[in-house]
């Protein structure tokens, strides 16, 4: 961060001039991680009128030569001089830190900690313009307030805007920004022949409208949600959860508020009567590992996917490193240890607990078994019963006590299988503690076993204790099954005791146990009984999905001292990091009401995280180019005065709206310049960070894939559903545990948008890897842009950019009659503008040269073609194709 004294200034600033000094010199030793001689230089309340170890004030306000903060950076004392160790700090930070002191040491929150307030829009224009009495050039420039704040910028930083972008350029930039993909031919033609006045505004309403807009924002999305189709760690086997990302583009495509849309992901299932859409939601902070390897302690897993959860919703929504202060206090920004625990108290009684099935997750029956459970609702429902534990219970199977909950007692003849599911041989025993049965009459049990002539005992209290339930055991496979329990009250320790005389080595597999209570008794309820018995073992999709723990399935939250999950320190409840807004007392101190205070309004993190987000999407680099990082250590933001506008506006003006943000972002006359760089822009602003030009940057793995896909005539137009396998090299999955292996989709399903490429943690698909797209283990904030060998390798190289140049050469060949005509027929199929004539001689050259060693050698020509009847003119003019796809501005956006 820039160090910024103002000599000339009457009063130091806090935020920009000292807290960078004291983040770079002084809070690695003095801060949230350290407190060397018991002074920290984190909060005023550490820092001001404190005395360290030595006895002596740090800071005096209004008194740097009593201060001993001071003396210490001007002694000639190495022994004392600070920083320890490292070099003096220069005579200008010296003199501002002390001019700070002697003005009272005057503490300044964070920028970004701050509430935004609406700032007002900068005019444009001279004098005569501003009057409404005619156009000059920076009235002719601004389209809307972005224009005016950047104009505002450009005349501070000596810059001025560079010229509108041509029409084809400007309509694949719009197009492959908004949807992903690159428009035809058609779709260019009918721009250039529409001459009114809004021809581009109806493209940018025509896009927003498309189905095509929610694929290509979803996947940006799935980044930040960590989406992938395995679970991750050493088995990453299968994980059936692709209806989220099918939730995710129906969203966008809706234009789903982004309020709303926050809230149903951190919390749909703890909405009244939540929609199964909502439920579906809660995938999000389902995409977190689970480790299916048999050792592994679930405890340990559950505790780590809560951690992402934490980390993840203050990554994507509040742009802050929380992580750290897992382990301890924020070593820069305002956050202390027991605040994340406070925080992870919202997630930790959510009821996946990292069990191989994966659950809770949501059911989806066949026609037959939802009309079973429509009829057992309305059934119960007339007899003056609440349906909806039925309800809930039939979809998610909650609440439930996993069988890890059993605790084996039984040195040898109880265990947990693989650390998996509770077994149980001849004489073993093992204890659930701490189960309310008052008003619960029925036990819901969900064993495997191949013994048929064991008894399965629970016991009250003791190992010994009184027989409450006596269960004879069969052969059975993944068989759910219903017991009578007697009347009881209050909490009890269950002892389950098998006993198999005949069959002493076999193992009785208990999943999971539910208490329940009945919806009637008698003879007459006894089909009613046996039909919810057959609901519960029908077969039935499903995706996974939060579920809140209560009763004895809550949990109290404790600090982990250093971050420790086996070193429990106090307990906490819910709460949210007081630097921030409060949460409201009508707010449920739940998942809810954390999500809530997300999106309240009040929160002064929330929409200029998700502005600056888009904003980095459409031109490239955040106004805060830190997109992960809205703290002290992270870069500032390069117009706040933009950034709190359009914060406001999208939350406020637009309620929450993406699809009216975007549109007003590529309205302006900022997003429509011209991307051309000159000496002058690349010596004062080489990223672009101003925008006196247009964006120009790397296509996305994912756009970089469906373009070809799409100028080839091969994209498939299918939405939603399944993930799918495109070609990948043999030989990728190693995946010994499961016997998973990539199979290749048929069809059109081989020529689906990427989006919907199968995802597996351990091995993400290859060609899309080498453009920077993340493994999604963990949340990926920003795709840093690499340039490496291996783009150009798989854009050559990859079966799938292969059959796209042959294809495209095809239509090549009859878009003109010399080989000039035809490449540049191709190229502007994909760019919208003309080849430069360099580029054309040399693209010419390669299709002449080919096309002579294709006529020497046709066999070499059907090899590439993979069939007979080839032509050398075609296959030479694939390989030219071929060669086009990977040129630079092909895989950019202009």
């Amino acid at each position: 961060m820039a160090f910024n004294f103002n000599p000339f200034s009457s009063k130091v600033d806090f935020n920009t001039e000292i807290k960078p000094i004291l983040n770079k010199h002084c809070v690695a030793c003095h801060g949230g991680v350290k407190k060397a001689g018991d002074i920290s230089f984190l909060f005023s309340q550490e820092a001001l009128n404190t005395k360290g170890k030595s006895g002596k004030v740090g800071i005096v306000p209004g008194d740097a030569e009593h201060s001993e903060f001071y003396k210490r950076l001007i002694t000639n004392d190495t022994e004392e001089r600070m920083p320890k160790g490292k070099d003096p700090l220069n005579k200008e930070e010296i003199a501002i830190l002390k001019k700070w002191i002697d003005q009272g040491a005057p503490w300044g929150d964070h920028w970004a900690y701050q509430k935004p307030e609406k700032p007002d829009v900068p005019s444009v224009g001279g004098f005569f313009a501003r009057l409404g009495l005619f156009e000059d050039d920076e009235t002719r420039f601004a389209e809307n307030e972005i224009d005016n704040f950047v104009l505002n910028k450009l005349k501070e930083e000596g810059l001025s805007h560079a010229k509108p972008a041509d029409k084809g350029t400007l309509l694949r930039r719009v197009y492959l920004d908004l949807t992903g993909l690159p428009p035809t031919e058609a779709q260019l033609q009918a721009f250039l022949n529409d001459k009114s006045a809004d021809a581009y505004e109806k493209v940018v309403d025509q896009l927003l409208a498309s189905s095509t807009y929610g694929e290509r924002w979803a996947a940006m999305w799935l980044d930040l949600a960590r989406y992938a189709d395995t679970k991750g760690y050493e088995r990453d086997v299968y994980r059936n959860i692709w209806r989220y990302r099918d939730y995710v583009i129906k969203a966008f495509n809706e234009d789903k508020p982004f309020d709303q849309f926050t809230i149903e992901q951190l919390a749909g299932d703890l909405l009244p009567n939540p929609t199964n859409d909502q439920l579906i939601a809660t995938g999000f902070h389902r995409n977190t590992m689970n480790n299916d390897e048999g050792g592994t302690v679930d405890e340990e897993f559950r505790v780590a996917a809560n951690i992402d959860r934490v980390n993840t919703t203050f990554d994507v929504w509040q742009g802050t490193t929380m992580g750290c202060v897992q382990c301890h206090t924020h070593p820069y920004d305002p956050f202390v240890h027991d605040e994340y625990y406070k925080l992870m108290a919202f997630f930790n009684n959510a009821r996946d607990e990292d069990v191989v099935s994966d659950t809770p997750y949501l059911r989806f029956y066949k026609q037959e078994d939802s009309v079973k459970i429509e009829e057992l609702k309305q059934w119960i429902l007339a007899k003056g019963h609440n349906g909806k534990d039925f309800e809930k219970f039939v979809k998610v199977l909650e609440p439930k006590f996993n069988s890890h909950d059993v605790e084996p007692l039984s040195a040898g003849t109880s265990s947990l299988l693989d650390a998996k599911y509770l077994g149980l041989q001849h004489t073993g025993y093992g204890r659930l503690k701490g189960v309310t049965l008052s008003d619960k009459n029925r036990l819901v049990m969900n064993f495997n076993t191949g013994t048929e002539k064991g008894v399965l005992h629970i016991r009250d209290g003791k190992v010994d204790g009184n027989i409450i339930l006596t269960i004879p055991i069969f052969a059975a496979r993944d068989t759910v099954m219903f017991y009578q329990l007697p009347k009881m009250e209050g909490k009890h320790d269950l002892y389950f005791t098998f006993t198999n005389p005949k069959k002493p080595k076999d193992w009785l597999q208990i999943k999971w146990l539910s208490f329940q209570k009945t919806f009637g008794e008698g003879k007459e309820y006894e089909p009613v009984e046996l039909k919810y018995k057959e609901i519960l073992n029908a077969k039935a999709d499903y995706t996974p999905i939060m579920s809140e723990g209560e009763g004895d399935l809550a949990r109290k939250q404790h600090i982990f001292e250093r971050g420790n999950w086996l070193v429990h320190g106090k307990e906490v409840k819910p709460d949210v990091p007081k630097y921030l807004s409060k949460m409201p007392k009508d707010y449920p101190t739940n998942r809810l009401g954390l999500a809530k205070w997300l999106v309240d309004g009040n929160n002064p993190l929330t929409a200029r995280v998700a502005v600056n987000r888009f904003w980095e999407q459409i031109f490239g680099t955040g106004i805060v180019e830190t997109v992960e990082d809205f703290g002290t250590q992270g870069f500032s933001a390069t117009n706040p005065e933009l950034l709190d506008y359009l914060a406001l506006t999208f939350q406020d003006d637009m309620k929450w709206s993406v699809k009216k943000l975007l549109k007003m972002i590529v309205m302006s006359g900022t997003y429509q310049q011209s991307s051309d760089v000159n000496a002058e822009l690349l010596e004062k602003d080489p990223y672009n960070r101003f925008l006196a030009r247009g964006p120009r940057i790397r296509l996305t793995a994912e756009q970089v894939r469906d373009q070809a896909l799409l100028v080839s005539g091969l994209l498939s137009k299918k939405m939603y559903g399944k993930s799918v396998m495109p070609y990948q090299p043999d030989g990728l999955w190693q995946s010994p545990w499961s016997g998973e292996s990539w199979k290749l989709s048929q069809g059109e399903d081989k020529y689906r948008r990427a989006l919907y490429t199968f995802w597996k943690r351990t091995a993400p698909y290859p060609s899309m890897m080498s453009f920077d797209a993340p493994s999604r283990e963990f949340c990926q904030l920003r795709r840093l842009r690499t340039n490496t060998p291996l783009q150009a390798l798989v854009t050559l190289n990859d079966p799938a950019y292969v059959e796209a140049a042959q294809e495209l050469a095809k239509n090549m060949l009859k878009k003109g009659k010399t080989p000039e005509e035809q490449i540049q027929a191709g190229f502007n199929l994909i760019m919208m503008r003309n080849i430069d004539p360099k580029k054309l001689q040399v693209l010419t050259r390669l299709y002449r040269q080919t096309e002579k060693e294709y006529v020497k050698n046709p066999v070499e020509a059907y090899k590439f073609f993979g069939r007979y009847d080839v032509t050398p003119q075609m296959a030479a003019m694939a390989v030219t194709a071929n060669a086009m796809l990977n040129l630079d501005e092909i895989v950019t956006k202009e």
